[in-house]
């Protein structure tokens, strides 16, 4: 017997060798590089080859366009319009999270806990504080997490898609339970999220098999073609689908599989609630696309009722929970939830604008993600001696913030209009276009709903701003901090493109537009 080596398009994976070589070298620099130097060594390595995957996709994209999509290895990743545009939006929520990540205040502490192997309140864990001591390994572990985002985005085959899961995955569950305060809050958030992850991973390989033993491949384009053939066995290809559907509805955080999102939300380091909100909803929706467009278009008629229902209590989960919320990152975590459930309308509407849509959405909601979530890091708690302490979680606590902080309170105000899709801003643009796709594809009736639910997710995040500027603070147990400046500079940004995509998206949009297509 012959071995043939498999043909490597070794060239397509620039990007995604740029982000795994910075990763594996960060886990090196924890290994060699001294304390001191360290934390500084590992911010500039992951911005530098961060920003180095971005130029390398976008070198590809210029290829792709004028050569068309390719199949990187044995038609299990592909390199094409909507993978590529989908690492780019990737790659810039990692560079603007990645800012926040890195920033620390003016009392010099960040977000993440000096020693995650220290039991919280011990002994060990003041002297670890106390001789300022740095878990520096969240770089190479959010590095490592978009290298899965990436490749997920590209997945052609059901294992590359299970194992870019999982890779995706793992670094989170340990990113979770590396809060600097809150500990056991933060470690039981980092527990739940594993035990549900792990479980929604089952379903989706026990979904993998279904599918293997109805078309005998593993390949999108396989099971595409596998599916007018096969007689006798719509079982197999109905449960399989609704199996590997529940993994990535899990991910993106869709009810009724969205009960971690709240309590992981909130015990998370702050900056890494952001990167999860914004990127993981980005990668897990990128393969959904894929998934449903290339290989099982011939059931959407069939899953069109049970998805009808999930897009349904999404929305009413995310908005009528999160009416109730009196913590912040609660309250942003059921609006991840309802927006999970809009996105999910342009998914399923089985439309040419669909993915344009999609991705455009995500952009918007991304970018105000990682802004809002930069803004919740600098708004901190004041002890009664005077000292600052952890955030600021409560609503009421951000009473007042348009005085004490203008320009913070007014970011803010973008991000939560935003969110909430009021016109000249880029959440207005990006459900519109999602809405008018899934009324092209029949789904009008849900659309009704995804508009009055719209409308009812308003009076949340209007309440903030209500407060941050007509409403007197009770004491003065509200500061906002200053910082070393890279989570200001992720603020206007953010802030930034979310006015201008809402004023001008046309470029944006004809940008993702002329490449967003799925070829089977």
């Amino acid at each position: 017997m012959t071995f043939v080596a498999p043909d490597i398009q070794w060239v397509s994976l620039v990007p995604l060798l740029i982000i795994l070589g910075a990763a594996v070298i960060g886990v090196l620099v924890e290994a060699f590089v001294p304390r001191g130097p360290r934390r500084l060594t590992q911010v500039v390595l992951s911005i530098v080859a961060v920003s180095a995957a971005l130029v390398a996709v976008v070198w590809r994209y210029t290829v792709v366009l004028s050569s068309g999509p390719s199949t990187v290895f044995e038609d299990s990743f592909k390199e094409d319009g909507p993978a590529l545009i989908a690492q780019m939006i990737l790659l810039v929520i990692g560079f603007i999270s990645l800012l926040v990540i890195a920033d620390r205040s003016e009392t010099g502490d960040g977000a993440f806990v000096a020693s995650a192997a220290t039991r919280p309140g011990s002994e060990e864990e003041s002297d670890a504080t106390e001789a300022g001591l740095v878990q520096s390994e969240v770089y190479p572990l959010v590095l490592f997490s978009m290298l899965g985002m990436m490749v997920f985005t590209g997945a052609s085959s059901l294992v590359t898609l299970f194992v870019a899961l999982e890779v995706l995955s793992l670094p989170l569950y340990v990113l979770t339970g590396m809060a600097r305060r809150r500990r056991l809050l933060s470690q039981e958030a980092s527990l739940k999220y594993f035990l549900l992850g792990a479980f929604s991973s089952a379903l989706m390989l026990f979904g993998i098999t279904m599918l293997y033993g109805y078309s005998g491949t593993f390949s999108y384009s396989g099971i595409h073609s596998a599916a007018p053939t096969m007689v006798g066995m719509d079982a197999l290809l109905f449960g399989g689908t609704i199996l590997v559907l529940i993994g990535l509805l899990f991910k993106v955080g869709a009810a009724p599989f969205h009960a971690w999102t709240p309590d992981v939300y909130q015990g998370a380091p702050t900056p890494i609630t952001g990167f999860m909100a914004a990127a993981t909803k980005l990668a897990a929706f990128a393969a959904m696309l894929r998934l449903v467009y290339v290989a099982l278009p011939g059931t959407a008629w069939d899953i069109a009722p049970v998805m009808w229902v999930i897009i349904g209590l999404t929305m009413a989960a995310g908005t009528f929970v999160g009416i109730v919320q009196s913590n912040v990152k609660r309250m942003l975590a059921y609006s991840s939830v309802a927006h999970a459930g809009f996105v999910l309308l342009g998914v399923f509407s089985m439309t040419v604008s669909a993915t344009p849509s999609v991705l455009f959405y995500l952009l918007a909601y991304g970018i105000a993600t990682v802004g809002a979530f930069g803004i919740v890091t600098l708004v901190r708690e004041k002890d009664p001696n005077g000292f600052v302490t952890g955030e600021a979680l409560e609503l009421k606590q951000w009473a007042g913030l348009g005085k004490r902080s203008p320009l913070l309170a007014a970011a803010m105000t973008i991000f939560l209009l935003s969110f909430a899709g009021i016109p000249l801003t880029a959440g207005f643009v990006g459900k519109l276009t999602v809405f008018i796709s899934a009324v092209q594809g029949g789904m009008w009736p849900l659309v009704v709903l995804a508009v009055l639910f719209s409308a009812a997710t308003a009076y949340f995040y209007v309440r903030l701003i209500i407060l941050m500027y007509f409403t007197e603070p009770e004491g003065e147990e509200t500061v906002v901090v200053e910082s070393e400046g890279l989570t200001s500079v992720a603020i206007g940004v953010a802030a930034l493109v979310t006015v201008l995509l809402g004023v001008f998206p046309g470029p944006v949009l004809d940008f993702i537009s002329q490449a967003a297509a799925y070829l089977p």
